[in-house]
């Protein structure tokens, strides 16, 4: 684990540098801030962030692009909690890549969830031509951010940008379309078309400060609001304008004095065995996790696979769904007892979770799912008892809540347990892995060998048998290339998952969290629909 959390640590210093030293000291040369500077200046001194999207982009194309070339974080700005998107200009001029966009649309996506104020730092050439067909036209691409932006304001969520470097062609309308846009002198500039696109379509020769430049924004066309002298200026002005801000209703969640785990979260690294076969007692890393004497565990002798339960977390009031990974013992009708695998979601596992998510809906609290599963129980016995009915069950109860869910994948996340542990589909406020996470249809074992026969079979329908020597060399193949795809950076590379953490992490994940989601009051009536009884 130790290994692990350096290798976490390694790689989060690498993302910190951008497009590399010698882009940020041509950056700088400017007279700039490089794209954390902005943010570690605009944010509140001492107080907890949590940045978002970390990894996206990661080994994901033949250019480089650290951190899908835009820093998010949830962070306190005079003493207000709020989104901030900041440009890295240092990533290709801070152009969009396809993962840039998906990335920018999370940060709205969590903005407009919890009604938290937006501060966009833009510093961006546009999208990135050679890849402008996986980012401009589509439902999810680049002219989605503009419609969020529209949709934020009749909304009622605050939106302010500072254009600090180049804004241009659809980009433009990001900062103007804000409540606010200021704009740096002599950095800042925004225009629809840049000088030498001006000079082919019109065939006017204009400089691009006369063309969209501080002045010309500030003084003639009013397109902007305020121009300031450098960087450091204009985040003073952002911050006056979150010191002014009024304050709205929230949701109410409960929350009481904080208090220290039970065990100490440093403790996860012992606790917590790296081989993802073998047993562990998943209440003691709740005990790590939850403030000390607050676990209140629900059925705890029925549907053992499944720890549900209420408890505190940074004080806060919070509902766990949680895998247990040890082996249970079972009582079915008539007394007889049953041994099952944990991880493994079995009927009366489903069903007391179904139960368990429905009765914290009804009482305001917020859910959090901790992932260490290997799918439903499979087999025969498993068909007739009805698995696939209880289980849509609790993919009922979970889908439908109107509390606000977080997930954390400590181990296994494969198959449709993904999905009845709030994966990514089902909308969880965040979802993080820790660097032990592997998330897949299934074991790489299993896929390696399912994916075996399936190339075996293909090959003797055209009269090629395979010796037993090829059989290893391919099923190696298989399983190589199959392992890199469970890896928690993969996942997060691709925004699967909001980022990879250490376990000491998550209390402050959740607690920004859910203080996130206080933000926003439930109107929703909770209905399931029809249930599978």
């Amino acid at each position: 684990m130790k290994e692990l959390i350096a290798q976490l640590t390694a790689k989060r210093e690498r993302l910190r540098e951008g497009g590399g030293a010698d882009k940020i000291k041509k950056l700088k040369s400017k007279g700039k801030l490089t794209a954390w500077e902005r943010i570690e200046y605009l944010i509140d001194k001492d107080t907890p962030y949590l940045e978002i999207g970390m990894f996206a982009g990661e080994d994901l194309y033949d250019e480089p692009c650290p951190n899908g070339g835009v820093v998010v974080v949830l962070a306190y700005v005079s003493s207000r909690l709020c989104v901030i998107v900041s440009n890295d200009a240092t990533v290709k001029a801070g152009a969009w890549f396809p993962i840039t966009g998906k990335k920018n649309l999370r940060a709205q996506e969590i903005a407009m969830e919890n009604h938290l104020p937006i501060i966009y730092l833009v510093d961006s050439a546009g999208v990135y031509l050679p890849m402008q067909d996986e980012i401009f036209p589509d439902k999810e691409h680049f002219g989605r951010i503009f419609r969020n932006n529209a949709r934020m304001s009749s909304m009622g969520i605050p939106q302010i940008s500072a254009i600090m470097g180049a804004c241009v062609a659809g980009g433009a309308y990001l900062p103007i379309m804000s409540d606010y846009a200021f704009i740096v002198q002599d950095s800042g500039s925004v225009f629809l078309a840049g000088p030498y696109l001006v000079k082919s379509s019109i065939g006017e020769n204009v400089d691009a400060e006369t063309l969209g430049g501080a002045s010309t924004h500030s003084v003639i066309s009013g397109v902007t609001d305020t121009r300031f002298p450098n960087d450091e200026s204009c985040l003073d002005a952002i911050r006056d304008v979150m010191d002014k801000m009024g304050h709205f209703p929230t949701a109410g969640f409960n929350r009481k004095e904080s208090k220290s785990p039970e065990i100490k979260p440093e403790e996860i690294h012992q606790l917590l065995p790296l081989d993802r076969t073998a047993p562990y007692d998943m209440r003691k890393i709740l005990l790590a996790l939850v403030d000390a004497n607050t676990w209140e565990e629900y059925k705890p002798e029925y549907g053992k696979t499944l720890l549900c339960g209420t408890a505190r977390i940074d004080g806060w009031a919070v509902g766990i769904v949680a895998n247990q990974r040890e082996i249970v013992k079972a009582t079915k009708p008539g007394g007889s007892k049953e041994l099952q695998m944990g991880g493994v979601i079995y009927s009366d596992a489903a069903d007391k979770a179904a139960r368990f998510i429905m009765n914290c809906n009804q009482q305001r609290i917020p859910l959090v799912f901790l992932q260490d599963v290997t799918g439903f129980m499979v087999g025969s016995r498993s068909e007739q008892g009805g698995i696939i009915k209880d289980g849509a069950k609790m993919v009922n109860a979970m889908a439908n809540s109107v509390v606000p869910k977080f997930t954390f994948i400590v181990g296994n996340s494969y198959g449709a347990g993904n999905y009845a542990m709030c994966g990514k589909a089902y909308d969880p406020r965040l979802i993080y892995s820790w660097p032990t996470a592997q998330m897949a249809v299934m074991s790489g074992a299993s896929a390696g060998k399912t994916l075996l026969q399936i190339k075996e079979a293909t090959l003797k329908s055209r009269g090629i048998n395979l010796e037993e020597a090829d059989k290893s060399k391919l099923l190696s193949e298989i399983e190589a290339q199959y392992s890199a795809q469970l890896s928690p950076y993969y996942a997060a590379a691709r925004l699967w998952v909001d980022g990879v953490i250490a376990p000491e992490e998550t209390r402050k994940v959740i607690s920004l969290g859910i203080e996130a989601a206080n933000h926003t009051p439930i109107t929703e009536r909770y209905n399931v629909g029809v249930l599978q009884t």
